[in-house]
């Protein structure tokens, strides 16, 4: 088996980055064990859960699964590299969590959603939502967060 190292430059959270990586090895595992950002969670290693979601060129995207050496030359936003938005601060005020096990990745998908739509419907925000499972709460909590930075949008009129 040939298991040849590379070397990928990486853009983290407007940092970048020069890691050696495995051919196989995982966005997910780079990002925690060799970048040090622990916000991605490992959850089911096989896209279902959505933990460990961040955004790749402002897509939500499910870094176990995608390799490490896809993301080169690519935007990667982590938890980490939100700044107190709107998102995250309605998650606080919703209580919007309960664990918090999901929570970066609800956040990260939220955050990508707002970015794609700062309007979106009803249907539209339960089908983004749909793609990141939490065991611990009902939805109802996520959904009023986002909704409220929605509201709050078109009550100061940003857009």
């Amino acid at each position: 088996m040939n298991s040849r190292k590379h070397r990928v430059k990486l853009l983290v959270n407007q940092q970048q980055y020069d890691k050696e990586v495995e051919p196989a090895e995982l966005l997910l595992d780079v990002l925690r064990h060799k970048i040090g950002l622990t916000g991605a969670k490992p959850g089911c290693l096989n896209g279902d859960c959505g933990a460990c979601t961040v955004m790749v060129d402002k897509r939500p995207t499910k870094s176990c699964l995608m390799l490490a050496v896809e993301a080169k030359d690519k935007e990667i936003t982590t938890i980490e590299g939100l700044d107190h938005t709107p998102i995250q601060e309605a998650f606080v005020t919703h209580f919007a969590f309960q664990c918090g096990y999901c929570t970066p990745g609800f956040i990260m998908n939220c955050q990508a959603l707002l970015e794609d739509d700062s309007n979106p419907a009803d249907e539209k925000i339960k089908t983004w939502l749909s793609s990141n499972i939490c065991r611990c709460t009902g939805y109802a909590e996520i959904e009023k967060a986002i909704k409220s930075v929605i509201h709050r949008d078109e009550r100061s009129g940003n857009r």
